[in-house]
């Protein structure tokens, strides 16, 4: 399977100023997971998606790339 663009973590990080390390402080998980997560080598599940939006004070949709074409 081709690795494709299936969230916009690393982006949003970026816009609000939030390291991986700060994420994954806050989240109670491995700095290396967040990494993981920012070069999309894996994704985090439903509910640390809903973790991660909730620390950065998102809509859970901005974390989502839209299928919408």
């Amino acid at each position: 399977m081709k690795k494709g663009h299936y969230n916009r973590i690393k982006a949003v990080l970026a816009e609000k100023r939030v390291t991986n390390k700060e994420l994954a402080e806050a989240l109670g998980i491995a700095p290396q997971t967040v990494s993981r997560w920012c070069t999309n080598d894996m994704q985090p599940s439903i509910e640390k998606l809903y973790e991660v939006a909730k620390h950065l004070k998102i809509d859970i949709r901005e974390l989502l790339v839209s299928t919408k074409w």
